[in-house]
Order: C-alpha cells, then sequence, then structure tokens
C-alpha cells in the first residue's frame, strides 16, 4: 500500500463518509472553494490506479467506492508515521505526546488504561 497525498487523503475521507459516490456528489463535499470538477476526477482516476476504489460504469458516468478500509489505511499510515518519526517505539510517541501536551502522571496512566482496554475489546 502506497502513503495518499494530502488530495488523495482528503477525496478518500469523503468516499469513506459517502460509502460510494460520483465525482459530482465527491466535490460537493469539498470546503470551499471547491477545486474544478476536473482535478477531482483526475485524483479519482489516480487512486483507482494505485487500487484505493472502484468503480461502476453507467454508461460513460462512474460511480467510485473505496476498495482499502478507512481503519486498514489508518494502521498503515499510523506504523509508517511511528516508525519514520519514533523508530517504530509506541513508548517514545506516547512519551512525546506527553511531554508537548503538558499532560501529568495521570493522564498518561489514564491514556495507557484506555489503551490497554482497547486492546482487549479488538480481541
Amino acid at each position: 500500500m502506497k502513503e495518499l497525498t494530502k488530495a488523495e487523503e482528503q477525496i478518500m475521507k469523503i468516499l469513506w463518509q459517502l460509502k460510494k459516490a460520483f465525482v459530482k456528489d465527491i466535490v460537493e463535499k469539498m470546503p470551499t472553494p471547491k477545486p474544478a470538477y476536473n482535478t477531482v476526477s483526475t485524483i479519482v482516476r489516480i487512486l483507482e490506479q494505485k487500487g484505493f476504489i472502484g468503480h461502476k460504469a453507467y454508461g460513460k458516468t462512474h460511480e467510485y467506492f473505496p476498495l482499502i478500509q478507512k481503519d486498514k489505511y489508518s494502521q498503515f499510515y499510523l506504523n509508517n508515521f511511528l516508525s519514520g518519526y519514533f523508530g517504530g517505539s509506541f513508548e517514545k510517541l506516547v512519551s512525546f505526546f506527553a511531554k508537548e501536551n503538558d499532560l501529568d502522571l495521570n493522564e498518561v496512566e489514564q491514556l495507557m488504561q484506555h489503551i490497554k482496554d482497547e486492546n482487549k475489546t479488538q480481541k
């Protein structure tokens, strides 16, 4: 899996939310100033080439849908982020986050407990 550009990620977030959409639907959901229809259409085709989305044809019109689930991409992205900035160490990430946000020990313990609870429910 490849990392998405900001523009590609913005379109994927819309598709994950809508589940399926035509290019005009994607443009409607984008913030103002809205990009040109052709620009969005080009990015959608790139996403399709990368294997992130598929389409169903209705004559000359195409309805697009995600092929990659949001949680799968999030996991991929976070793993790359973790390895790129923190040497793959979750502890270094938490330490950085705690320092940057001036968290006290109790808040860090609550965060760690929340993570443990989430892991238990996922298993």
